[in-house]
């Protein structure tokens, strides 16, 4: 038996088999958890569908959902609650998209409508889906609610630009929903992942420089990988981090800790 065993999830964000979400979702079910997955488009839901069938867990259900439209939101968690009796225990946030124009050139330049739709995307669907899962995790008994961020929310990186930004919002959103619903024994953390090649940062400039230079400049003189990443949320999703709320953990070889 897992630390997640009997634990109901749902998982936002898989796009392939190289989405941090997807990876997070194969260290849940590897600790036992029952997951759910939430999928923007029907492109993206057959890709998740396609994964499953290949992980041997055809049968997880497959939920669509704009997480920037209220009555979606509404709608995905009245499947969520059918499928798992009314309870969520956990839930994972990996959703983010900044258009390519704004992930270029200088921030200055950065559009009304580009900044709109990071910040929406990024930021504001973490609140969204939040609330939507409030009433679940009550029935729970409690919950935990985990987010991706990146360093580029805390220091410049050129070329990360409006989804540092972003991001930044992300960070911050964070630890409100952290105090509003920690009375509900719901904890609220982020994992800040250290660069990885995956389809969402295939449009930051440079990321195979950022990658080569974590290997390089790290405490632990390598890179990381999208299961380590996994793991850490699936621990902020376990009763294992009852006591923590409002945290960002990174995931970066100690890379955030150097000055350098």
């Amino acid at each position: 038996m897992g630390f997640m065993q009997d634990r109901c999830v749902l998982v936002t964000g898989v796009r392939n088999k190289w989405s941090i979400a997807w990876h997070c979702a194969l260290s849940l079910m590897r600790e036992g958890a029952t997951v759910a997955y939430s999928a923007y488009s029907e492109r993206e839901r057959d890709d998740i569908v396609k994964l499953l069938k290949g992980a041997g867990a055809a049968e997880s259900p497959v939920f669509m959902c704009d997480a920037t439209k209220e009555e979606q939101l509404l709608s995905l968690m009245e499947q969520v609650s059918g499928a798992f009796d009314g309870k969520l225990d956990a839930l994972l946030h990996a959703m983010a998209f900044a258009k390519r124009e704004d992930l270029e050139g200088e921030f200055v330049k950065t559009s009304y409508a580009g900044f709109s739709v990071a910040m929406e995307s990024a930021a504001y669907t973490l609140v969204g889906l939040s609330r939507a899962a409030r009433p679940l995790m009550q029935a729970a008994g409690g919950g935990s609610v985990v987010t991706l961020t990146y360093l580029g929310s805390d220091r410049v990186v050129p070329g990360y630009n409006v989804m540092g930004v972003a991001k930044s919002a992300l960070e911050s959103s964070m630890r409100y929903l952290a105090y509003d619903l920690g009375p509900d024994n719901i904890r609220v953390n982020a994992v800040s992942a250290g660069p990885i090649k995956t389809l969402a940062a295939s449009g930051v400039a440079g990321l195979s420089d950022m990658i080569k230079t974590t290997g390089e400049r790290s405490p632990l003189r390598r890179p990381i990988d999208a299961d380590e990443v996994g793991d850490a949320c699936a621990f902020l999703m376990s009763p294992l981090s009852r006591g923590i709320t409002g945290e960002v953990l990174f995931v970066d070889a100690g890379y955030h800790s150097m000055g350098y």
